[in-house]
């Protein structure tokens, strides 16, 4: 249930149609980014329409792919948005990935803590030109007098499963229980801090943004 008051906000913001044909893909993708951009600039139909001398009902019709648009228009949107006409383009024969992973079929991953009951299951990976996301998968089946600490770029989510623990993020600890969830900065050195009820399950997602991945 969406429960955010603000629109714009929420899964009902991110839902689209479904594809449709092959036919009309360009179309479809230079109106998904005009109104993306537009949207982002603040700008309304209207007031775009007084930029760029082109009508308000062509421009809705332009951003919801039921018109082919001239050079010469989508000259005139890119100087009213202040982006070059290749943005229009952009993603427009890219592939979209998706990674599946069978129960059971994830990647067990040795790293710090592994050895003393920290098992890490890696559940599939975004990454493309850019390394954008990894989940994993943690089960904690050991106290330990000692627990590693995480430190990388990009933003994590913790979502707890099973078990209960107190997790750090620099100074601040959270007491984490099945249902809790907990977003952090992965620049911010962060671990487990005390293993409250074993076996202790969480998934972890960490998404990189922009960051390139090592060569």
């Amino acid at each position: 249930m969406n429960d955010d008051p603000r629109p714009g906000h929420g899964p009902a913001a991110r839902e689209v149609d479904r594809p449709a044909s092959e036919e009309g893909r360009l179309e479809r993708a230079i109106g998904t980014q005009v109104r993306r951009i537009r949207q982002a600039a603040g700008q309304t139909l209207a007031e775009m329409a007084v930029r760029t001398g082109i009508s308000k009902p062509m421009l809705s019709k332009i951003e919801n792919a039921q018109t082919s648009c001239s050079l010469t228009t989508l000259a005139r949107l890119a100087d009213a948005l202040d982006v070059p006409v290749t943005t229009f383009f952009r993603d427009a024969d890219a592939p979209r990935e998706a990674v599946f992973t069978p129960a059971g079929a994830g990647a067990r991953i040795v790293q710090r803590g592994t050895r003393v009951g920290h098992d890490y299951t890696l559940l599939g990976a975004l990454r493309g030109p850019h390394k954008r996301m990894e989940a994993h998968l943690v089960t904690l089946t050991e106290r330990s007098e000692q627990f590693p600490l995480f430190q990388h770029p990009g933003t994590e989510l913790l979502y707890m499963l099973e078990g209960e623990m107190v997790y750090g993020h620099g100074d601040a600890s959270y007491t984490m229980r099945p249902g809790d969830a907990l977003q952090l900065d992965g620049e911010g050195a962060h671990g487990p801090r005390d293993l409250v009820r074993l076996p202790i399950r969480f998934l972890s997602v960490v998404a990189y943004g922009d960051v390139r991945s090592a060569d």
